[in-house]
């Protein structure tokens, strides 16, 4: 063994943590502390970890931090690594009250599944941290790091700063007003971002007439420009509406209650399963004001007025339904996206002073016809949303047009019980036989990827996940028709897609519900909000491309606080699905869920062990009791 490889390295590695004054050093820091190159250093680093003298972890693609291999003996132990220049804060075992306290100001963006956490600080992360001042929040940091870092107190100050620069606020005389907090903010920003649609006339150097049709546009073009505003506007509080729920909130839906009628904004974020509705219901009857909801279908209109009936002491005559097929207002209105957003029906929302209105499945908003309901008026606006992220990357106008995140550490929530945290495996399926492969040779673009999504081996593959798992009621998720239709026929069960008349869905639903149909091959009509809470299988045949929100949503489908949670998603081996499958479980990925990768073959290797190791612990209890053996037993009898 060199010397690189043996003692040599180990104490020069510990020569760099004396001399650094840190036992957690990264490759850059180990290499000027010993004076090599990183190529050379990196080298033998590895080579004492392959011989247990080292550990590392990577904390984002650059750069990896190494410790000493004894330090794994303190597994149960916080130990913070903070990369202030980065804004990184690297946490192993992190207790739930430290975890709470970094949600304050960070977010988790990635965890290993071995205790290690990652989080990053971002603008928006300060911008929307729920504190009254800015000592308050640096308390808050203070408290939870090993030590000060005065860099990063620095920007955390400007970014506070930057957030506190510009309000909407109501004039005496009615009018909206926005005010900046510098006349060099109003000239050279607010003036030169905005136009006469937004601004209707100077009232000082610092004060301009506010468009009030406009306010919400105003939000979002200077939140872009770095900007956010502080609505402090007198908005209309709505008629009063008198009403109790029959719930007991959990200890952290008390929290998303108490955090949200502080801000009276914000998008309540946590995982499928953790009772959004539930809180949101906590907070309807702590407004107290006549409520709109907003919902992306009318499955769950007829959802949330089920809900309302059965947990609130509201009475059929104060709930009503405004979609497609039925237009009625009343003290509490659900309606759907589409139909709010369209201009004939807006008057009808306009003219109502809401006291309250909720966003469901809130990821929706940015969309052109969703975001128009956006501009309704109201003094509180709620978000509910287990994914509020968006492949076209425009995910912050939610947090914009509705108010900051609110939400609580999935992990905690999986420790405690209160969410089945999914087993998650994606599963690479060959090709069934020359002429299919071929066939996606032959393609290009859209056409290539649904050849791929339809793969029929995956008929093949379902089947023998659902004989694996008897016991769950199932739930399989395709994209496309044709798929679906093909599914259908080979497991003999119900398809449910777009076509399906309203009725028939909600009557198969139900089915579902009460165990008269254990497995139902559903579109993406059941991705987001229905509540099928038996649920405990998700195979996903074939997938919106790489879409995060609609992975986190079809999972959701089996997370609930009972039973195991079990999801599947195919993708044909060597084709581009297999990185679409890794894109749509990214977002559960960084929310600390393991996510397995496996190909037939050693999935069906697996299972024939486990099914030897069955019987062979079959055959030692039989000889332990004497049984077993027919054959013998009958002729001893005799």
């Amino acid at each position: 063994m060199t010397d690189d490889q043996g003692e040599g390295a180990l104490d020069r590695f510990h020569d760099a943590v004396e001399e650094a004054g840190s036992p957690v050093l990264t490759t850059e820091e180990i290499a000027r502390q010993s004076d090599e190159s990183r190529e050379r250093v990196e080298a033998w680093l590895r080579d004492l970890e392959r011989a247990e003298g080292v550990v590392s972890r990577d904390v984002s693609q650059d750069p990896t931090v190494w410790y000493p291999a004894e330090w794994t003996d303190y597994a149960n132990r916080e130990r913070f690594v903070v990369f202030p220049d980065r804004r990184q804060i690297v946490v192993d075992e992190p207790a739930q009250f430290t975890r709470a306290q970094l949600s304050q100001f960070a977010r988790l963006v990635d965890t290993n599944g071995d205790g290690g956490y990652v989080y990053e600080i971002g603008d928006s992360d300060i911008w929307q941290a729920p504190y009254e001042d800015l000592e308050g929040l640096l308390g808050t940091v203070r408290d939870v790091l090993p030590q000060r870092y005065p860099d990063l107190e620095e920007w955390i100050g400007d970014q506070w700063k930057r957030a506190h620069q510009f309000t909407l606020r109501t004039h005496e005389d009615g009018y909206t007003v926005l005010e900046a907090a510098t006349e060099n903010l109003m000239g050279n920003v607010a003036r030169q971002k905005l136009d006469d649609s937004h601004l209707r006339a100077p009232i000082s150097d610092t004060e301009s007439w506010v468009a009030e049709e406009a306010t919400a546009e105003i939000k979002r073009i200077l939140y872009e420009a770095g900007y956010p505003v502080q609505d402090e506007r007198d908005l209309d509080s709505g008629d009063p509406l008198d009403l109790s729920t029959t719930l007991d909130l959990r200890p952290y839906q008390h929290d998303w209650v108490g955090r949200f009628m502080e801000t009276k904004s914000g998008v309540l974020v946590g995982p499928p399963g953790s009772g959004k509705t539930v809180a949101a219901m906590g907070i309807l009857e702590r407004v107290g004001g006549e409520t709109l909801i907003l919902v992306p279908s009318r499955e769950l209109v007829r959802q949330w007025r089920d809900e309302l009936l059965t947990h609130t002491t509201l009475d059929e005559s104060q709930v009503g339904e405004y979609h497609g097929g039925k237009k009625d207002v009343r003290p509490v209105t659900i309606a759907t996206y589409q139909t709010a957003g369209m201009d004939r029906h807006r008057h009808l929302f306009d003219s109502r002073e809401w006291g309250l209105i909720v966003y469901d499945e809130v990821q929706h908003v940015p969309s052109d016809v969703y975001r128009r309901s956006a501009n309704l008026q109201t003094r509180h606006r709620l978000g509910l949303s287990a994914s509020p992220v968006r492949e076209d990357d425009l995910q912050e106008e939610i947090f914009t047009l509705i108010g900051p995140p609110i939400g609580t550490d999935w992990d905690a929530l999986f420790d405690e019980g209160f969410v089945a945290e999914p087993q998650v495996e994606i599963r690479y399926v060959p090709w069934t036989d020359d002429d299919s492969r071929n066939e996606y040779v032959g393609t290009e673009s859209h056409e290539r990827r649904q050849v791929a999504a339809s793969n029929p081996a995956k008929i093949d593959e379902t089947e023998r996940i659902l004989a694996r798992h008897p016991e769950q009621k199932a739930l399989v998720f395709v994209d496309y028709l044709d798929q679906g239709r093909a599914l259908s026929t080979a497991l003999d069960v119900p398809f449910i897609s777009g076509d399906t008349p309203h009725h028939e869905r909600e009557r198969l639903f139900q089915q579902f519900r009460d165990g008269s149909l254990g497995t139902l091959v559903v579109s993406r009509v059941g991705d987001e909000g229905i509540d099928l809470p038996d649920a405990s299988l998700a195979i996903v045949a074939s997938g919106l491309g790489g879409s995060r929100r609609q992975g986190t949503q079809r999972a959701g489908r089996t997370m609930r606080p009972a039973g195991r949670a079990l999801m599947y998603v195919l993708a044909t081996q060597g084709t581009s699905e297999e990185e679409f499958a890794r894109q749509q479980m990214r977002y559960l990925a960084g929310k600390g869920v393991q996510v397995r990768e496996r190909t037939v073959e050693d999935a069906e290797e697996s299972a024939a062990d486990e099914s030897t190791d069955d019987e062979s612990a079959a055959e030692e209890s039989s000889e332990e009791t004497g049984e077993g053996d027919d054959e013998e037993r009958d002729t001893g009898v005799a």
